[in-house]
């Protein structure tokens, strides 16, 4: 197992953790949010996410081996949630031989396919980057109107988890990045700092400004930042693109000189006596 694997993973999971876990009423009820910590990893339950986003359970397989007893475990937590659906994102590496077995088990099925990436903080080979538009931290008065540009730019409504994010940055557990064309913020990112590693816990652009190189100055913004605090280390994760269909944000990452550590594929876990 490359090394980096664990420390990308599980900056991810606290990630993920740092920002549903601590969510606040009355978001926290009307979204049916519950988390829970399990053989090394976390579980979070969004019982009323009407994208299926955010119920995931990730960061296993390094404190305790994945096998039958761990993920019944999980899938037992998001029953007991009654969760409509979870995705479980678990590390190629960390798959036993009897995963199938597990899956025929537990009615889970193989979905989609994202990408885990790491890089070196070293900001002094990070690629200079040419765009017209602002880009800097947000202000304490801009983090609502934040939240609001990032999850327009994902398609997400905003009136689901705006508060959850707002949360997030205002408590100091995530530092919020926007871009501006002129006075309008047109794109928005997401960094969680992790004792010496640096997750881009996300960012997005509103369509109408996409190709403005909104994405790739947020890269290097939040680069600066995570090395400034002494990370060692940027983590990120995108989906894998199909055969002839392009990521523009995994090219960004990749000419950021971001690397590549393994392709992950989601495992999509539904209650028993629905198709997986």
């Amino acid at each position: 197992m490359d090394p980096l694997t664990a420390v990308a993973e599980l900056a991810e999971a606290e990630s993920l953790y740092a920002l549903i876990a601590p969510a606040p009423e009355p978001a926290r009820t009307s979204l049916g949010i519950a988390s829970a910590r399990i053989g090394g990893g976390v579980a979070l339950s969004m019982r009323h996410d009407s994208t299926g986003y955010w119920s995931k359970a990730l960061g296993f397989g390094f404190d305790e081996p994945v096998g039958h007893k761990l993920i019944a475990e999980v899938c037992d937590f998001y029953r007991e949630q009654a969760s409509p659906g979870a995705v479980l994102q678990i590390a190629p590496a960390c798959l036993p031989p009897e995963w199938p077995g597990i899956c025929a088990a537990q009615n889970i099925s193989a979905g989609s396919t994202w990408v885990k990436l790491v890089r070196a903080a070293d900001i002094g080979t990070f690629p200079q980057v040419r765009t017209d538009l602002r880009v800097a931290a947000v202000g304490k008065d801009e983090v609502a109107e934040w939240a609001a540009v990032l999850l327009r730019g994902f398609g997400m409504a905003v009136e689901d988890m705006a508060p959850v994010l707002v949360h997030g940055v205002e408590s100091g557990r995530f530092r919020a990045y926007a871009a501006w064309s002129g006075h309008d913020m047109v794109g928005a990112a997401n960094l969680r700092v992790h004792g010496d590693t640096a997750s881009f816990s996300g960012a997005s652009t509103l369509p109408e400004h996409r190709g403005s190189g909104a994405q790739s100055a947020l890269l290097a913004v939040r680069a600066r930042d995570a090395a400034a605090a002494g990370c060692r280390w940027l983590v990120a994760e995108t989906w894998k693109p199909a055969q002839d269909t392009l990521n523009s944000s995994l090219n960004n990452m990749l000419r950021a000189g971001f690397t590549v550590i393994h392709p992950r594929r989601n495992w999509l876990w539904k209650p028993d006596g629905l198709p997986a």
